[in-house]
């Protein structure tokens, strides 16, 4: 036996449920993996409430980092001990231990620790994919990242200065600003309490950006719009506040002949072969010092109901954990 977090209906962070579980050996193909430390982020609120349903009773989780105990039939590029870390397949990484398929496993290497290889799996690669292959950012542009100071974000804004773009940020308060600005960000943009649009037209003399990289959703998406150069490119990649409500597309061309798209994470690692090359590159950068990933909060799993509320309340930043 052991222990996981499972869902057997929707709604508030009340739903989670610490129960003791039974993990059979692994099937054909398949990895026991010994958690040791497991991703938290906003997709995992979307399925708990169920605004991505899921098929009920479920696990939660889609990262987490740990050892291979058991290794099934067909499993030929992992072995008992290796150190792992994954981002996909079936949801249950809310869990001391797991079954899962050897395909979505990559050797996390020894200079990475297990909470690294959790926080910045399903984040790292997200910001990956975003900056190299939905919009590739290229040197002297001039990019918005809201959630500057979130998990997504702080990784955003660090290699978008890598790649040469000036970054501006939009966060909620004033610890998260100065959080920001340490992390790269030219400029900042307190949204409680400026009017984004206009700061980022006034900071780029009225031309706007290349790119919004925008994972809150309802309740910035038209203002985000608002904010491109013409034939710039709308990333709406998170629904924090909620779905975006449906828009008449002819708003992209008054706004510019604009461009608009809704990347999920699913679409950029479809093969073995591309999860492998988003991360090893991840996987530079951070070995290289030049992306840091830092573990703000860390809770108990079985806490995970705490962790939800918190990171709901946005009183989290940068990157959380949660530890069986």
């Amino acid at each position: 036996m052991t222990h996981a977090i499972r869902i057997h209906r929707t709604g508030g962070p009340e739903v989670l449920q610490w129960e003791a579980v039974e993990l059979p050996p692994p099937a054909t193909g398949e990895v026991r993996l010994r958690h040791h430390a497991v991703g938290l982020n906003f997709i995992d609120t979307y399925h708990r409430s169920g605004l991505y349903p899921l098929t009920l009773p479920s696990g939660l989780g889609m990262e987490g980092a740990g050892v291979g105990e058991a290794v099934g039939d067909g499993v030929a590029e992992l072995k008992v001990g290796d150190r792992v870390a994954y981002t996909s397949g079936p949801l249950d990484a809310y869990a001391e231990a797991r079954n899962i398929e050897a395909r979505h496993l990559v050797p996390l290497p020894d200079d990475i620790s297990f909470e690294q290889g959790a926080a910045m799996m399903l984040q790292g690669i997200t910001a990956q994919y975003l900056l190299h292959a939905t919009y590739p950012v290229k040197a002297g542009e001039t990019i918005l990242v809201h959630a500057a100071a979130g998990g997504v974000g702080s990784i955003l804004v660090q290699w978008a200065k890598l790649l040469g773009a000036t970054v501006i940020g939009t966060v909620g308060n004033d610890d998260k600003a100065q959080r920001a600005r340490a992390l790269g960000c030219d400029h900042v943009i307190v949204y409680s309490r400026e009017n984004f649009p206009e700061r980022v037209r006034a900071l780029t003399g009225g031309e706007g950006v290349a790119v919004v990289y925008d994972s809150v959703g309802r309740d910035t998406f038209l203002d985000s719009v608002a904010c491109l150069r013409r034939r710039g490119t709308m990333v709406s990649y998170g629904n924090a506040t909620g779905p975006v409500a449906a828009f008449d597309c002819a708003l992209l061309h008054k706004a510019g002949s604009v461009y608009v798209t809704r990347p999920g994470l699913p679409d950029y690692i479809a093969s073995r072969a591309e999860l492998v090359e988003r991360a090893a590159a991840l996987f530079e950068v951070v070995r290289g010092g030049q992306v840091k990933i830092e573990i703000l909060q860390r809770y108990a799993l079985k806490d995970a109901a705490q962790a939800h509320r918190d990171l709901e309340a946005r009183k989290t930043t940068g990157s959380t954990v949660l530890l069986p």
